[in-house]
């Protein structure tokens, strides 16, 4: 679709269309994979006559079921009330006539009324705490300033926490659904004798809601002040290429992108390669041995790995510890005997 639909944000043709299909199936809810204006909702609701989500509402209620901390929870919540504020006209449509007329206000009104001083207060209350949580975010982070800093960021399910896993010994949260970490998570790494701060966020996905990004504005400093970065990639998932852009793109938004990055190829073991006889590579060294060639000067640092086999982890460990080193030798030029073997 080339042009958006400013009433329904698709045609009225493809409107009649999906309505067709609601109701042939019996679906009670319908899904849009794109933000749509309250005018759009209510007016598709209209005609389909069902439950209409868009992908901001979607990945708000995902984010809040997987919430565990005061911080992701407070964060998540403003997210959910700067959505639902220009959304609750719609919400009291059944009360907004009601005793209208010149110079009278239907009890619906008065309600929304209501409602948004009180969200409006709310939003202020959830801002003023988040605050609270980022001073002492900052505070934490100044104690922690004399160590290299290394930051895992990537397309969500990229394998973060699994690999967070196998650098430090953690037991961090590792599934394989959507946005399983919301909280920073933050452990010490110690490769030859020489200490390194680790640290996993939250997953990126395409078109993430503004609402998120500023909502987790102050979990993202920990990527902002970070001295390296790990981009974790799902070689295995179709449009990898596609997520690889999104998460630079995000990088771009947050001011970090000429930081120095490792890219992490991750799930290799799951990715299909055939050779010209069209025969399946299965061995992992075979695999990277060609992934290597493909990608050969794509990337000044790059390494491929199997997070959950432990494959290549090794090789990453090494790998991060020559990155960490020159780090270290930039903020203590004298300190080479003290951490280095």
């Amino acid at each position: 679709m080339q042009q958006k639909h400013s009433k329904f944000f698709v045609g009225p043709g493809k409107l009649e269309e999906i309505k067709k299909y609601v109701e042939n199936e019996n679906i009670d809810i319908v899904i849009f994979d794109d933000e749509l204006t309250p005018a759009q909702i209510r007016n598709i609701e209209t005609i389909i006559e069902c439950k209409i989500i868009d992908r901001t509402n979607l990945i708000l209620d995902i984010f809040a079921k997987r919430a565990q901390t005061a911080q992701a929870k407070t964060q998540v919540e403003l997210a959910q009330c700067e959505y639902l504020l220009p959304r609750l006209t719609r919400l009291w449509t059944h009360l907004s006539r009601q005793k209208g007329g010149i110079g009278m206000k239907g009890p619906g009104e008065k309600e929304i009324e209501t409602d948004r001083r009180i969200i409006r207060t709310k939003i202020k209350l959830l801002k003023d705490k988040l605050k609270l949580i980022d001073q002492q975010n900052v505070t934490r982070r100044k104690s922690r300033s004399e160590k290299i800093r290394i930051s895992l960021v990537g397309y969500t399910n990229a394998g973060k926490s699994t690999l967070m896993n196998r650098l430090s010994d953690a037991t961090v949260l590792a599934e394989n659904k959507l946005f399983a970490t919301l909280d920073t998570t933050i452990r010490k790494v110690v490769i030859n004798n020489m200490p390194f701060l680790l640290s996993d966020t939250v997953g990126f996905i395409r078109k993430l809601p503004h609402t998120l990004i500023e909502s987790f504005k102050s979990t993202l400093d920990e990527v902002r002040e970070a001295d390296i970065l790990i981009h974790v990639v799902d070689i295995s998932h179709s449009d990898y290429k596609n997520q690889l852009k999104v998460v630079n793109a995000t990088l771009k938004e947050l001011g970090v992108e000429e930081k120095r990055t490792l890219v992490v190829f991750n799930k290799i073991d799951q990715y299909i390669i055939q050779d010209e006889d069209m025969v399946e590579i299965k061995s992992l060294d075979d695999k990277e041995n060609y992934l290597q060639k493909a990608f050969l000067g794509e990337y000044p640092d790059m390494i491929f790995i199997s997070a959950s086999l432990n494959y290549n982890i090794q090789a990453l460990r090494a790998k991060l510890y020559e990155m960490a080193k020159e780090e270290y030798l930039k903020m203590y030029p004298y300190s080479e005997g003290e951490f280095f073997v």
